[in-house]
């Protein structure tokens, strides 16, 4: 275990009109730290708008939330890279991660791979994020979706295998890791901006059945 890698905060939405998707209405996107415990289970299908961690949901229900996007995580040392480049401060919970990671390379992290936090909690590796509108919004810079595409550091969703509670300052330790070379960025840059790397994705076996769906609409598998 890599006693460096640890929680730094327990981010939860605070629901606010959302601008650049009017149809929706509202955006959970803006994540806040939170003091305590924080209660996390398995959602149930996407489609609710429910996820893991309690007091928050998405508003997107068609593309976010539900089992396999039950929690978003980004580690603050991309988050501090980013800081670098936009010339201004990004507080824990500005990408709408719920989990703000440190000692962790969450972008390189494998599909299926398996995280325990503190005592309870199992999470499990699922997909990347896809930028959206809403993202590029928030951040208010021009061309975001496209720079934030370029640089596949696109944090990573995790499903709950293991339900308890979660607090800032709790440990991660990877606890599995399948035999198989598809991260979070190389599926991010597959299904993006490589094309020619969709056929091995499915060597994760882990991956949402819609992304398998999709890589063998496009490959023809």
């Amino acid at each position: 275990m890599d006693v460096r890698a640890r929680l730094l905060s327990v981010n939860v939405g605070r629901p606010r009109p959302n601008p650049w998707k009017e149809d929706l209405g509202l955006t959970g996107i803006d994540k806040r730290p939170v003091d305590g415990p924080v209660a996390v289970a398995a959602p149930g299908p996407k489609g609710t708008g429910a996820v893991a961690l309690a007091g928050d949901r998405v508003y997107d229900v068609k593309n976010h939330g539900g089992d396999d996007q039950a929690v978003y995580a980004y580690a603050r040392e991309d988050l501090d890279g980013w800081q670098t480049e936009l010339g201004r401060d990004l507080a824990n919970g500005s990408f709408g991660e719920n989990l703000t990671t440190t000692g962790l390379d969450v972008s390189g992290a494998l599909i299926g791979e398996r995280w325990r936090i503190g005592p309870d909690v199992v999470l499990e590796v699922s997909c990347s994020r896809i930028p959206c509108g809403t993202f590029q919004g928030w951040l208010a810079r021009k061309g975001w979706i496209r720079r934030f595409t370029e640089a596949a550091l696109p944090g990573a969703y995790l499903r709950v295998v293991e339900p308890g509670e979660l607090r800032a300052g709790d440990a991660v330790e990877v606890v599995h890791r399948p035999d198989h070379d598809v991260t979070v960025a190389r599926s991010f840059r597959a299904v993006t901006t490589e094309p020619e790397l969709l056929p091995g994705l499915l060597a994760a076996e882990a991956l949402p059945e819609e992304i398998k769906e999709l890589v063998r609409r496009r490959v023809r598998v």
